[in-house]
């Protein structure tokens, strides 16, 4: 079981002023990024033990978090211009 740091800052290093920018100025980015940030929280607490879950529910978990790190990711790179 993996218990890396998934937040955003640390998964795109290069994009730290955009996500700032971005947390700012778009509410839909806001909106996806505190859920992302929310659910990786979620994740960690069951990954580590502070909360019990079913195998599967962590699993589905996992694929939202991946879900709405790829929509953020997207924005990032229309944002930088990519």
């Amino acid at each position: 079981m993996s218990l890396e740091k998934h937040d955003l800052h640390h998964e795109f290093p290069e994009f730290h002023d955009a996500i700032h920018t971005l947390k700012v100025s778009d509410p839909h980015f806001a909106s996806l990024f505190a859920q992302y940030h929310e659910l990786d929280h979620e994740v960690h607490r069951i990954e580590t033990g502070a909360q019990n879950t079913a195998d599967s529910y962590l699993e589905a978990r996992k694929k939202e978090r991946l879900r709405l790190k790829d929509a953020l990711y997207q924005m990032l790179r229309r944002h930088a211009g990519d």
